[in-house]
């Protein structure tokens, strides 16, 4: 069982090498991702160097599993949210998991997930 999720801003400042995410992440166990965070970074790479060096990073985390109420949460928030505050159907199913288990998503987007799970999504350096 995971303690909190990380969606994938807080990837992609490990990515760059933000000093800030990698000492965070080192004083932290028992993080997951979802699929989805996983398609987010894959989508971003621009060739298969980039790829790699997205993989690398995500497999230090438990993959947590999406489920079928999980979908019809995001169909839910995307028709209540989407419109007004501009959140896509991939933060709306990432939230959904931190939804269901009750376990923070830490994120540097609080412009989406705040409106999605509100104190479910902590920033998690400055």
């Amino acid at each position: 069982m995971v303690d909190a999720l990380l969606d994938s801003s807080v990837l992609i400042d490990l990515l760059r090498g933000y000093a800030p995410a990698e000492v965070w992440l080192e004083q932290r166990e028992f993080l997951g991702v979802t699929h989805i965070v996983w398609l987010e970074l894959l989508e971003g790479a621009k060739n298969k160097q980039s790829q790699h060096k997205a993989i690398v990073p995500l497999r230090r985390f438990h993959l947590v599993e999406t489920i079928p109420s999980d979908f019809e949460w995001e169909v839910n928030r995307l028709v209540m949210l989407g419109l007004s505050h501009q959140v896509d159907a991939f933060d709306c199913l990432i939230a959904s998991v931190s939804y269901r288990l009750n376990v923070p998503l830490y994120t540097r987007n609080m412009k989406h997930f705040v409106p999605l799970i509100s104190n479910l999504a902590p920033t998690p350096y400055g």
